[in-house]
């Protein structure tokens, strides 16, 4: 066995994750991975403000705005200023960003269930238990490393 670092890094390139956009197979769109993020934080968190789900996802807010102005540019999110405070935007999915989240969704859960079909039903769910442990102890790390704004790798 590779070096933590070096099975993380071969994990990443054969999950794709290093992809610039969501290709055709996937969900039709041009949807980079980022804005699939965005999209899956927003259902998840009901009707957020945009700085909720920019600091969810570790962005600053500038970076954040253009992702979602790109999404908005597609019909995907919607935008509107929140009732309760005028400088808060509340972001909302359209029927077009559901049904692209949809998309993603399946075809997430197609390539993962291809993945998992090569382990037993004990390995399946070893590493859905070790993911989150390692998804635990990544957010620990994150809190220790305040000076990091909760980040523990190098190139966020």
């Amino acid at each position: 066995m590779g070096s933590i670092r070096e099975e993380l890094q071969v994990f990443v390139r054969r999950f794709g994750l290093l992809n610039a956009s969501c290709c055709d197979e996937c969900c039709g769109e041009q949807v980079s991975m980022v804005q699939s993020h965005i999209l899956f934080e927003i259902r998840r968190m009901g009707q957020p403000s945009m700085q909720q789900v920019a600091e969810e996802l570790g962005m600053d807010v500038t970076t954040f705005s253009r992702q979602a102005k790109g999404l908005e540019g597609k019909n995907l999110i919607t935008r509107q200023v929140s009732p309760d405070d005028r400088r808060v935007n509340l972001l909302g999915l359209t029927d077009g960003g559901s049904e692209v989240l949809k998309k993603i969704d399946r075809y997430m859960a197609a390539t993962l269930e291809r993945v998992f079909s090569h382990m037993s039903g004990f390995e399946r769910d070893t590493v859905v238990r070790s993911l989150e442990l390692l998804n635990e102890a990544v957010a620990k790390a994150g809190d220790d490393a305040s000076q990091q704004e909760g980040k523990i790798a190098c190139c966020n």
